[in-house]
């Protein structure tokens, strides 16, 4: 079994677990000194996003806006695994089947969260101190500040699933540079430790033994100005030792020519053809790891970040609840959660199983306006 394949693998068997009941709260509001401080509460599950906490951080978030003494949030995770490891993917699927409104009502909140995120006016502070994909990716990356970990580990490995790099991987992804961006939503490439700010991710990096005393710092700040604290974590940041001196600080940047290059036709169907005619021991690599991949999730993917970079946070968002939707009404999306995550056998059946089946009128369905039957009892306000 491909060793990216079964990693993924284990990172969604945690997130069965994730409409388990809990004994403790799934998410922690709490307000120290001046600091709004949002922990997701539940290690066991790799702290996944589900509705209920999405509708807990919400209004607190709001109500922290409209305090005048709150001068900063910080978001993080319990235990030393992950920060966010995703959404709950399998409770979602499952809705999907029967038609209940949580296939709608789950995407639409969280994406109306990332949004609020996103336009945050005071400053957010995320640690994705371990794994941090998916819906984790949602409640951090469009924050002001990311701080990386030796621990951090990133992916958006949503085409492996059938489903596509959602939470606003649309507007954040095209803005990494070059086509680094759709390199890593095509292939669900991780990221790990100080190359996620190497890639533009994370804004800074810091030891994770160290964050304890950053955060004691940025709680006593006397002025908690976008300034001081970007000082803060700068001096944390030029304080934090190389791990291994030796190693590159980015795996890929011997590949950027490539990915630049390879990565940038206008179709999936000419990115298979620029691979095939590099013919790279790298490029055929590649090749094979697109080949497993969803050609629709594939597809919808590329247009969506082809759109993205021009669009503003709000406007992806919109497309993106569109394009959920699609998922939930087609196939894939239930064959890549089966063959990943219920019966892991890693063989999913796409349909259609090529990127020439996937016909234009198909792919224009994920991005039309939602008909009124398929929207839940509010609409998308972004």
């Amino acid at each position: 079994m491909d060793k990216q394949l079964f990693r993924v693998q284990r990172i969604f068997h945690h997130l069965r677990m994730s409409s388990t009941a809990a004994t403790q709260p799934e998410v922690l509001l709490e307000k120290q000194k001046n600091v709004g401080v949002i922990t997701l509460n539940r290690p066991k599950a790799l702290n996944a996003l589900n509705l209920n906490m999405i509708r807990q951080i919400y209004p607190k978030l709001k109500e922290w806006e409209d305090n005048d003494d709150t001068t900063m949030i910080i978001i993080k995770g319990a235990g030393d695994k992950a920060f966010c490891a995703g959404g709950d993917i399998r409770a979602v699927t499952e809705a999907g089947k029967t038609g209940d409104r949580l296939a709608a009502d789950f995407f639409r909140e969280e994406y109306i969260l990332n949004n609020a995120i996103g336009t945050c006016p005071i400053p957010y502070i995320a640690f994705i101190d371990g794994i941090t994909m998916g819906g984790g990716v949602g409640l951090s990356v469009h924050g002001l500040y990311r701080v990386a970990t030796e621990r951090t580990l990133f992916a958006m490995p949503e085409t492996a699933i059938g489903l596509f790099p959602d939470v606003g991987g649309g507007y954040f992804l095209p803005r990494l540079g070059g086509s680094l961006g759709m390199y890593l939503a095509l292939t669900g490439y991780r990221l790990k430790g100080r190359e996620v700010y190497k890639a533009g991710v994370a804004t800074h990096y810091v030891e994770s033994d160290k964050l304890p005393a950053l955060e004691e710092e940025l709680m006593s700040l006397k002025q908690s100005s976008s300034q001081k604290i970007d000082e803060l974590l700068t001096k944390y940041h030029k304080e934090t030792k190389r791990e291994m001196p030796e190693v590159p600080e980015f795996s890929l940047e011997p590949h950027m020519d490539k990915i630049n290059n390879l990565f940038s036709p206008d179709s999936v169907e000419e990115i298979f053809e620029a691979l095939m005619e590099d013919g790279s021991e790298w490029a055929m690599q590649q090749l094979e790891k697109l080949k497993k991949m969803s050609p629709t999730s594939m597809k919808i993917t590329h247009r969506q970040l082809s759109m993205g970079g021009h669009l503003s946070l709000q406007e992806c968002l919109q497309i993106e609840y569109r394009m959920s939707q699609g998922c939930v009404r087609g196939h894939d999306f239930y064959e890549g959660v089966r063959a990943v995550l219920v019966d892991k056998d890693h063989s999913p059946k796409w349909n259609p199983s090529t990127l020439e089946g996937v016909t234009p009128r198909m792919l224009d369905s994920y991005f039309e306006p939602i008909p009124l039957s398929y929207l839940p009892a509010k609409e998308l306000h972004l």
